[in-house]
């Protein structure tokens, strides 16, 4: 069998004609052959956040290119991304990325050019809980907190509301002033920018405006979808933006959908956003939730039984701000009556909480309905025999988004469009097989998850 080195090489020149041109050269160019274990190839990458975004992302189609540079014999052959590797000289494979901390920090100073009542001191590194939904948008954050404006410029991080965005900017800002702490750093929100810039042009004191906002170390703003249709305020920030990324400023932004999704922001302001890098935090699986029921027990002096914390995290899945209230209320519940909560009683106890809940679940004509209006074909095509490919395919994903986003078993969502639970897994299998080759496909797949989930 061919070396380690040879398999990857051959490996890579098919891989160069299956993803974009960008996506080689961030992601694939710096990835070095490192050895083989058994039916393993080990292959390394700088750091684990690379690792990881690998693993989730690029998995399926690099083992696919290595599987065929092997040859017949090739089809056992797994990869696995080794991190603590540099990539070969003159190889472009992304921003180096700094080690993760691993020690706590001393307490944030107050420092220029950030507000101190802005800082919550609950929302750091150290309080976040990581989950396979978030770990790549910690690992960015917690690098251009070490690095700022030399990373990841900017960072772009968008998802449904309540699932860490927030914690997350407040944690990069902490970290990077417990760091440096005489670094000037701006946190806001859109509207608290925009309320700024009016104030501005009303006090005739746009100078003193970009004076403060274009001087400063780490910009972060949330919720930039509220920029849309303010066409004065975007030529502000445009300028704003340009003269912190030229003087290598850090930018961090976030919004509850990509900058390519955002009606009424102008093309030159997608652009810039995504000039750096642009992720996602997604929904928390099961054990995520645990896990963040835990830590936010923490700060509280009553203690719910695990069986009552299962409770929680197995039925409120849309976002953690519902599950912390849940939470809450449990908890003074338990301190004001003295009861010790079982689950019936928590249920009890919970019921407005758990019908909300229940009204936000997913169901599978709401994915056939917008499966279908993204592709332009009938809803009634969902369940027809009909199979021409303009129409199989879109079934097929939305039988994938129905395993992905529901609780429904097979079988149940065979029912629902006319077919046996072997066709709907020959569908997941499929779409996941595509999405692992198709950088564009897996964008339509990843777009319509977000639709429906919002």
């Amino acid at each position: 069998m061919a070396t380690v080195s040879e398999l990857w090489q051959a490996a890579r020149r098919q891989l160069q004609d299956v993803v974009n041109e960008d996506t080689f050269a961030r992601w694939i160019a710096g990835i070095v052959p490192v050895r083989m274990e058994d039916s393993r190839v080990i292959l390394g990458v700088s750091y684990d956040v690379f690792a990881d975004w690998l693993t989730l992302n690029y998995q399926s189609v690099i083992e696919k290119a290595v599987r065929d540079a092997a040859g017949s014999g090739g089809g056992h052959l797994s990869v696995v991304f080794e991190s603590g590797h540099e990539p070969p000289a003159g190889a472009d494979a992304g921003p180096a990325l700094p080690r993760r901390a691993v020690a706590p920090r001393p307490a944030v100073a107050e420092a220029a050019g950030v507000n101190p009542r802005l800082l919550n001191r609950r929302f750091s590194f150290l309080t976040f809980v990581v989950g396979d939904n978030n770990r790549f948008a910690h690992a960015a954050c917690l690098a251009v907190s070490h690095a700022p404006g030399t990373v990841y410029n900017p960072l772009f991080i968008h998802s449904p509301t309540g699932l860490g965005k927030t914690h997350l900017l407040q944690a990069t800002a902490q970290e990077l002033l417990s760091r440096v702490p005489h670094s000037r750093v701006e946190l806001t929100s859109s509207e608290e920018f925009s309320n700024a810039y009016i104030e501005a042009l009303k006090g005739n004191a746009l100078g003193q405006f970009r004076g403060h906002y274009r001087n400063v170390d780490l910009l972060l703003i949330d919720d930039v979808h509220f920029f849309t249709g303010k066409e004065r305020f975007q030529e502000e920030f445009f300028h704003t933006f340009n003269a912190l990324y030229h003087g290598h400023k850090q930018i961090v932004l976030t919004s509850d959908r990509p900058p390519h999704e955002i009606g009424g922001l102008e093309k030159r302001l997608v652009s810039r956003f995504e000039w750096g890098l642009t992720t996602d935090i997604g929904q928390p699986d099961i054990e995520t939730r645990i896990a963040i029921l835990k830590k936010k027990q923490d700060d509280h002096a009553v203690k719910l039984r695990d069986d009552v914390l299962l409770l929680i995290a197995g039925r409120i899945k849309s976002n953690i701000r519902r599950l912390e209230g849940a939470l809450i209320r449990l908890v003074s519940f338990a301190s004001v009556t003295g009861v010790e909560l079982d689950p019936a009683r928590a249920e009890r106890v919970l019921g407005p909480v758990l019908d909300e809940e229940a009204g936000c679940q997913i169901s599978i004509e709401q994915i056939q309905r917008t499966v279908a209006e993204y592709y332009d074909i009938r809803l009634a095509d969902m369940t027809s025999k009909r199979r021409p490919q303009n129409i199989a395919a879109p079934r097929q994903v939305a039988m994938y988004l129905c395993r992905k986003l529901t609780d429904f078993s097979s079988p149940v969502i065979g029912e629902q469009f006319s077919r046996n639970h072997a066709t709907v897994l020959h569908a997941e299998q499929t779409v996941q097989e595509r999405m692992g080759r198709d950088a564009e496909f897996r964008r339509e797949v990843t777009s319509l998850v977000r639709r429906i989930r919002a």
